[in-house]
């Protein structure tokens, strides 16, 4: 399989700063088993926080949702790795292409 770009779905809101930090740090974790396997992997939230940021914006601004989606929309497959409404509709578009959305870093075949 050749070298694809895989974002990578899951929870990022959480009630406090702690939890979201731990939502965060789930998927940056599966995004390093996305890379062992020789893909590149894309994490949506990564993408658009520090934009956030930068305008002095709270992280549940409407910005995090269209900066993720437009991530996710320029990835040739998803690793879902547990749902959320924005995990969910992350998901939902790259499978609406016709391409992979995986549930399980054990079924990401390897690039070559």
């Amino acid at each position: 399989m050749r070298r694809l770009h895989i974002i990578v779905a899951g929870p990022f809101t959480a009630p406090d700063a702690e939890g979201r930090a731990a939502n965060l740090a789930r998927m940056n974790r599966a995004a390093v088993e996305v890379a062992r396997k020789g893909h590149i992997p894309v994490i949506g939230v990564n993408a658009a926080l520090p934009v956030l940021e930068a305008a002095g914006l709270p992280f549940n601004h409407p910005w995090m949702m269209e900066i993720s989606l437009a991530v996710a929309d320029r990835c040739d497959a998803c690793l879902h790795i547990a749902r959320s409404p924005g995990a969910d509709r992350e998901a939902e578009l790259v499978r609406a292409k016709g391409l992979p959305v995986w549930t399980r870093i054990e079924d990401v075949p390897p690039a070559e």
